[in-house]
């Protein structure tokens, strides 16, 4: 059979399965759950249980549209969703859709292990005429050059004669309710032409802004490299602005409403840079660089002063305290937020703990409440302890507002501090008369 007969028969139905139900894959399944027959499938047993009753511990998904998918397949089995976390089930399905993590290990290097992993799983499952679609955050030439050799090992099938790919990186915003999924435009990107075109009329039937269609694999992982590495060097700049003018005694943020009357002035803020995008994916791509001999000096530079900040800020705590006379060692401080943003439960590379830990290596006494961030989660990756609530019961040396959660919008600072205790903001959204520093 010619790769145009297969091409042929690839277009007649799509059956789908999402690889990785969290933050990315969960939505997507929703979505396609809703046109297509699609499984959402994930290694976790428990996640898997959780969402066939209907709940969701990332707070992100659209419970009301999982239903309709999933009562739709009660209906008619030829559509809507369903879960699974056994791996004989993905042999139902043509088009595989990888939404697996990609973090960074503790050296900073790409770690590909689930991606790789889940590519060695799908290779087992692998038909002629299949697609496989990756979403994962990589560096430019991840897909082809490590993800394929292993599907053709897996499989013994052979790339662009007998199996396709594509790659349509993720855009999901934790917390974010209004670019959504099907409100954002996406990349999309195949492995042939023809390829690539299912690849976008495949996206482009569940998204209402439709989608921007990368001539290569390679350029739309290189773009999703550099949307977030523009991010982070932009907020490594003002970072090291608020260094710069801490020293100098004034505000940061007052500079920067100054500055923002230029019209073309980039109003970006000082604050901790973590999650698992913005301060993960520039390691990607400066893996890449540095494969090919190049040192990329300003994407690296950026990352060293975003990972400054959270010490910076423990130890501008720490002297505020000191000019207030306050004794450092069994003083108690309370922080406020432990998730890597608001208003959502996403606890991946916080940067708040650092600021904790930075403080107990001086014998402070830390109490963290976050009541997005579930406890167990926190205990289980980080080994501290988050409360929900603040105890009434106690008085603090020190308050840190870290993360600006709706909830801590009206939060009476005055009733849980000590006489002469120190209030930092490093979000700036505390009234800025009631507090002794901010970021």
């Amino acid at each position: 059979m010619n790769t145009d007969m297969k091409l042929n028969d690839m277009n007649t139905e799509r059956k789908i399965a999402i690889i990785g139900l969290g933050y990315v894959g969960l939505p997507l399944a929703i979505e396609y759950g809703k046109k297509y027959r699609v499984l959402g499938f994930d290694i976790n047993a428990e996640r898997i249980e959780e969402l066939s009753r209907g709940e969701d511990r990332t707070m992100e998904a659209d419970l009301i549209g999982m239903k309709k998918a999933v009562d739709l397949n009660r209906v008619n089995n030829m559509m809507g969703l369903t879960f699974s976390s056994s791996v004989e089930d993905l042999r139902q399905f043509n088009t595989y859709i990888v939404t697996v993590p990609t973090p960074i290990d503790q050296y900073n290097n790409p770690d590909l292990t689930p991606l790789l992993k889940a590519t060695s799983m799908l290779g087992k499952v692998l038909k002629k005429g299949d697609i496989v679609i990756y979403e994962s955050t990589v560096y430019p030439g991840c897909t082809e050059e490590d993800c394929v050799p292993v599907l053709e090992n897996e499989s013994g099938l052979r790339f662009n004669i007998d199996f396709f790919c594509g790659y349509s990186p993720e855009r999901i915003n934790p917390g974010d309710k209004v670019n959504t999924l099907t409100k954002i435009k996406k990349i999309t990107s195949g492995s042939t032409p023809e390829v690539a075109d299912i690849v976008d009329a495949l996206y482009n039937s569940i998204l209402e802004n439709g989608t921007h269609r990368a001539p290569s694999i390679k350029v739309a992982e290189a773009a999703k490299a550099i949307e977030n590495a523009q991010r982070d060097v932009n907020i490594s700049f003002v970072n090291e602005l608020a260094l710069i003018f801490d020293r100098i005694g004034i505000d940061t943020n007052d500079v920067i409403e100054a500055a923002g009357t230029k019209w073309n002035f980039l109003k970006y803020r000082p604050g901790l840079v973590g999650g698992h995008c913005i301060s993960v994916d520039p390691y990607y791509l400066a893996h890449k660089a540095n494969a090919l001999g190049y040192n990329p000096e300003v994407i690296l530079s950026g990352r060293r002063v975003n990972n400054s900040i959270p010490h910076f800020i423990a130890h501008k705590v720490l002297k505020l305290m000191i000019a207030h006379d306050k004794k450092i060692k069994d003083s108690r401080v309370l922080i406020l937020g432990v998730t890597f943003k608001e208003n959502c439960p996403d606890i991946r590379n916080t940067k708040v703990i650092e600021i904790g830990g930075e403080l107990e290596d001086f014998g402070v006494h830390v109490d963290y409440v976050d009541p997005w961030a579930d406890p167990e989660e926190v205990k289980n990756e980080y080994g501290v302890d988050v409360v929900h609530s603040v105890d009434e019961s106690l008085r603090y040396d020190a308050v840190i507002a870290c993360v600006s959660h709706k909830q801590f919008a009206t939060v009476d600072f005055g009733r849980y501090k000590k006489e002469g205790a120190v209030i930092y903001d490093v979000k700036n959204f505390v009234d800025r008369t009631v507090v002794d520093g901010r970021l």
